[in-house]
């Protein structure tokens, strides 16, 4: 812990230069393409000493242990605490060996497992977390300062690599994600999603790493620093990677990459260092340029702010609808629909509420003859897998919200807590460790007080009791209790009066569970809009409503138009002209009945019986070429569009798939109708995220995928392409060393079989490069290798 205290503490009045790239380091000093740089801590540990040592020397603070790739999926057990122990000791030895007077720390270097986590990829969310957790463990061991978890391009997986380090060391930890050009991971999260979550989870400093250049890096910074108090961490490649002359060189030079490194600082950076392409040269050159520095910490405003895996809501800029229909309250089918296990029935409620226009949705599945713990975790899991919205975990038991919690991908709101001691000695410590913001009722072990000034009291004593596990008054959200008239006439004033007291005196958020109001009353929607018009205008920042109720939803969308929250009177004039398109998917909903809406959903099971349904009246190629394909085009534009993410597209994906295989199964026929397309990572290349995920996308397409793995020679890839008359060939490349053998591999091809199309793409991968050579088209993401593959197809048959 002393060592812990001093990298906090010297950040707090001091920038933190961190290294450059080690890859590129080795390759330089003989690391052959294809062989695994963590290795070399054993086998050439002098080497590696000197690359640590030369960043020291040039100015860092902070180097890396060479274990970005090391993980027990690689490794067995032995073999990954020999490489674990070795790379600190090398660190270790670099410091006592290298010169300059700067304070110098060694962080423990975690990188992505190459894998994409489930529902969407194969590993289970508590394996990774397990993976993760076995090096931090050994790491822990040894003598390092803090862990850097890096270049993560998926928030779930960051979830786990940061859960891991917090429940297996002490230490500080830095976290750092790689986005792409469009802002966004590869599973749709922005960097307000990061910065939201990873703080509210207890990252000691968030930020960016790899993506791009410096310049393109900027705009991310920006965006992190407007939402998080943590230090921040620019660590950029130096520029874009170009092949000349048989090697990858990068297109900025050291003075143009500290110049943006600079810019960074004054914006507030406190954490600065290099990625592919940098060198000591770099460090040096920031170094000098940042000796006379200190931290710009600037105050932000803090936000009350929750979070899917894709989007943040902020309780702020306009009321905060909270979607109350996934609950068993007062609904029957719903009751059944648990008893039964009917997942399809609950995900369904979810979908149709987003397409109502809620921000958030309430998940309650407390029910007696139930496991609400499992339950609850399996609403989640599945929900999160179809839909984008934050969600509110709505439970009284504990043990229930800590399952769901830890499986959310995101921050999500906490449904709820109470001032008994009982409920914050429970709920607290979840918050703390998981994250999230918190709905707090206004009643303790004497009940719900009659007064305004009662119900503020016990406020007053959550947020004191709250401030003892660091929870801010920022991730608290005021349930003053909605009581029914009909038993006191004066409870709705008294409600009302309580909203605005925590609004103006506490400058807190609201919500309020607005349809007790009317209980035992007639003509209940009446009461219930008028009260919550009332509420609204006193300040309520959000309401648990059911958003099927016309009154309710005229209320919200007038009253934002007459209170200056509805710029234009865009979404008051869009609803009232039935026009959902503000909404992602809704645009395309027709019934629940029609397998193009299940899929464009990513509905499975109901894709899947609707199909069986279906082929009792129609050919199964007809339902493929009229109803299959066309959804998956569909859902393929508003991927282009933004308007839906990664997950969202496989998880589409994957209801086609089942829907083609309900065909294969009643019709006995292969309903592949297109061309085989080889698809393999270069030789060298061990990472096959996007690959597997372009083969996906084609398969559901109708496309033969012949997918050849990773660390693919030239020549397998032609004896396949060969062997397969493969009309197409996909490559993909994720490091800059292997470039070149994306080349070799796209001249042989074309030597070999020239009639076979060439598609690259991957993160390393340009439009340039791939004209350079010679490759027929570059795909910049899996939609874009579904559309090329197509064009190709309909060439070759123009008559289908």
């Amino acid at each position: 812990d002393g060592d812990a205290m001093l990298i906090k503490d010297y950040i707090k009045n001091n920038l933190l230069i961190l290294d450059g790239a080690m890859g590129t380091m080795l390759q330089n000093l003989g690391l052959a393409p294809g062989e695994n740089s963590e290795m070399w801590n054993i086998s050439h540990p002098k080497e590696v000493i000197n690359v640590h040592k030369a960043y020291y020397n040039s100015g860092s603070n902070v180097v890396s242990t060479n274990t970005f790739g090391v993980n027990c999926l690689k490794y067995d057990d032995s073999t990954l605490e020999m490489l674990i122990e070795k790379a600190v000791y090398n660190c270790n030895k670099a410091r006592e060996l290298s010169k300059g007077t700067q304070t110098k720390f060694i962080a423990f270097d975690i990188g992505p497992l190459g894998k994409l986590l489930k529902p969407i990829g194969e590993i289970e969310f508590e394996n990774a977390v397990e993976v993760f957790s076995k090096t931090v463990r050994i790491a822990n061991k040894y003598n390092i300062d803090c862990f850097f978890i890096e270049t993560m391009n998926d928030s779930y997986e960051t979830k786990a690599a940061l859960l891991a380090v917090k429940e297996n060391s002490s230490l500080p930890v830095f976290v750092s994600n790689a986005y792409g050009e469009d802002g966004r991971l590869v599973t749709g999260a922005t960097p307000e999603v990061m910065a939201t979550m990873l703080e509210s989870m207890g990252a000691d400093a968030v930020g960016v790493n790899c993506s791009f250049g410096p310049a393109e890096t900027i705009s991310i910074i920006r965006r992190i620093k407007e939402c998080t108090s943590l230090p921040v961490i620019m660590k950029p490649n130096a520029g874009l990677p170009q092949f000349i002359d048989g090697k990858t060189v990068f297109n900025v030079s050291p003075d143009m990459f500290t110049g943006y490194i600079v810019e960074a600082v004054d914006m507030g950076v406190n954490i600065v260092g290099g990625c592919c392409g940098t060198n000591p040269e770099y460090i040096k050159c920031v170094s000098a340029a940042l000796l006379d520095k200190k931290p710009q910490y600037k105050e932000i405003e803090k936000k009350t702010v929750v979070s899917s895996y894709t989007h943040t809501v902020v309780f702020d800029d306009f009321p905060i609808l909270i979607g109350e229909r996934i609950n068993p309250t007062g609904k029957k089918r719903f009751k059944q629909a648990l008893l039964e296990n009917d997942l399809d029935y609950i995900l369904s409620e979810g979908i149709k509420q987003q397409e109502k226009g809620v921000h958030i949705l309430d998940v309650n599945v407390g029910l007696a003859g139930i496991d609400e713990c499992e339950m609850l975790q399996k609403t989640v899991y599945e929900l999160q897998s179809i839909c984008d919205l934050p969600l509110q975990l709505d439970s009284s038991d504990a043990a229930a919200l800590e399952k769901a919690m830890r499986i959310y991908n995101g921050k999500p709101l906490i449904n709820s807590v109470n001032g008994k001691k009982s409920s914050m000695d429970s709920i607290f410590p979840l918050v703390k460790k998981y994250g999230g913001a918190i709905i707090a009722l206004t009643l303790d072990e004497w009940g719900i007080p009659s007064t305004k000034e009662g119900r503020i009291e016990i406020a007053e004593r959550i947020l004191a009791e709250a401030e003892k596990y660091g929870i801010t008054k920022n991730d608290i959200i005021f349930d003053p209790l909605t009581m029914a008239v009909s038993a006191d006439e004066s409870a709705g004033l008294c409600t009302i009066e309580t909203v605005e007291a925590i609004t103006k005196k506490l400058r807190c958020k609201t919500s309020l569970g607005v349809s007790n109001i009317s209980f035992g009353l007639p003509e209940r929607e009446v009461l219930n809009s008028t009260f919550f018009a009332m509420a609204l205008q006193k300040g309520l920042s959000a309401a648990i409503m059911n958003p099927y109720s016309q009154r309710m939803m005229d209320v919200y969308y007038s009253y934002c138009a007459l209170n200056c929250n509805d710029k234009g009177f865009v979404k008051y004039i869009s609803y009232f002209e039935n026009d959902a398109s503000d909404y992602p998917i809704s645009s395309v909903i027709t019934s629940d009945d029609d397998i193009v809406n299940a899929i464009i959903k990513g509905r499975k099971e109901q894709a899947a019986k609707i199909a069986a349904i279906m082929l009792k009246n129609i050919d199964g190629l007809k339902l493929i070429d009229e109803y299959i394909i066309p959804a998956l085009d569909k859902t393929g534009e508003l991927f282009k569009d933004g308007k839906l993410y990664l997950p969202q597209l496989l998880m589409s994906a994957e209801a086609a798939s089942m829907a083609f295989d309900e065909i294969k199964r009643i019709t006995d026929k292969n309903v592949n109708t297109k061309c085989k397309i080889v698809l393999a990572t270069v030789k060298g290349d061990i990472h096959d995220i996007g690959k597997n995920i372009v083969k996906l996308l084609l398969e559901n397409f109708g496309f033969e995928i012949i997918d050849l793995g990773k660390d693919v020679s030239p020549e397998t890839v032609v004896d396949a392409i060969v062997k397969n008359n493969a009309s197409l060939v996909g490559l993909s490349a994720l490091m800059t060393t292997t470039l070149g053998a994306m080349k070799d591999t796209v001249e042989l091809v074309k030597s070999v079989v020239p009639d076979c199309k060439v598609f690259v793409g991957g993160a390393v991968v340009t439009e340039e490069y791939a004209k350079s050579i010679s490759a027929d088209r570059y795909t910049k993401d899996a939609m874009d290798s579904v559309r090329y593959a197509d064009s190709v197809y309909s060439s070759m048959n123009p008559n289908i």
